[in-house]
């Protein structure tokens, strides 16, 4: 850079030609009316002969983007209403529902589960199957008042998993004071046959096709929940046994005084048993076999005595498991179907020889 140069600013618009040199920092540049301008040698720059009038485009002012005017209607809808409540709400009813997809082909369709909330209270749950003695999240969500909420989709081969569940909730309203409401924790068993039977499943106020309805909680209370002890369940069906195996529909004096008289032993499980409650289909099947068992060895000396076991008709499985006893453990009894007439189709007459 020197005298004679062209130069021009670079923190404002103009320039000029260097007339000279103050210390060696200042330059003197003399604008096109003949004034000098002492100037900081560092904002100026020898121009490569643009016109230095021009603003450059750094220092010009950014224009101003014009926003796109936006319709109120097209602006996104960010208020929620609260829910509303109903009458008679406030008392918490919560309900697993199971649905057929395809009802008209139910042996071969799947289901679908939901979690129903008949409340004015917003609830939190956490639904759970038993593997064992182990449990498994199927499934954890909030629910709004008076909704129901699709939990899963499940096939025949996941029936035996929903054997025994749980469902834990907590209830609460948002925004308002409201009635406090106890935790509920309810296990229950599912009863898995259901899912083959078509009257099963009901009209219902939920959905608009048939469905198979468990209340978990109504109208403030809970459903009996089922605590199953392994060893207690064990000594009070041996107990049972021991204290009740023979039923029969003749009276006792005539079972006892005529010899001749057969023992008839009603296999049912409402016959035997006070509740089933907390029994699976396989503990049931397990406590008539042990009957048909004591029964079968307790009158195995009387030859030529008849036993009338009572199974019923339903699916055939106790019937079955009885003729398999009979065919293995007790080869040298005779059975045939006992008499229609008085004992209907579902009976057994055993002779001991």
């Amino acid at each position: 850079m020197k005298i004679g140069d062209k130069v021009r600013f670079l923190s404002e618009t103009g320039g000029g030609i260097i007339a000279g040199f103050q210390g060696k920092d200042v330059v003197l540049v003399e604008d096109e009316d003949g004034f000098q301008i002492p100037t900081s040698i560092k904002d100026v720059v020898v121009d490569g002969g643009e016109d230095y009038n021009v603003t450059p485009d750094y220092l010009k002012p950014t224009p101003e983007v014009k926003q796109k005017e936006i319709e109120p209607a097209d602006l996104p809808i960010t208020f929620k209403a609260a829910p509303e409540e109903r009458r008679g709400g406030d008392a918490l009813s919560v309900f697993l529902a199971f649905v057929p997809i395809n009802i008209k082909e139910l042996t071969q369709t799947r289901f679908e589960a939901y979690m129903v909330n008949d409340s004015n209270y917003y609830i939190r749950f956490a639904y759970f199957s038993a593997e064992g003695n182990a449990w498994h999240l199927r499934h954890t969500a909030e629910i709004e008042p008076n909704t129901k909420l699709f939990v899963e989709e499940f096939g025949r081969d996941d029936l035996n998993e929903l054997e025994r569940v749980s469902v834990q909730i907590i209830a609460y309203k948002r925004d308002k004071p409201f009635l406090l409401k106890p935790a509920i924790d309810v296990t229950m068993r599912i009863d898995t046959v259901k899912f083959y039977k078509l009257h099963t499943f009901c009209e219902n106020d939920f959905f608009e096709q048939d469905a198979l309805i468990y209340p978990i909680v109504e109208q403030d209370r809970p459903v009996r929940t089922l605590v199953l002890d392994a060893e207690k369940l064990k000594s009070e069906l041996v107990g049972k046994i021991k204290t009740d195996i023979v039923k029969t529909n003749t009276p006792v004096t005539n079972a006892h005084n005529d010899k001749n008289a057969p023992i008839v032993v009603d296999l049912h499980a409402t016959a035997l048993l006070d509740t089933t409650s907390g029994m699976s289909s396989a503990d049931i099947l397990t406590y008539q076999i042990e009957t048909f068992r004591k029964t079968m060895d307790q009158y195995k000396a009387q030859k030529g005595k008849k036993i009338i076991f009572i199974h019923g008709k339903g699916e055939g499985v106790l019937r079955h498991t009885i003729i398999h006893e009979l065919n293995y453990r007790y080869k040298k009894c005779t059975y045939q179907d006992a008499s229609f007439r008085e004992y209907g189709y579902g009976a057994t007459q055993v002779t001991i020889k």
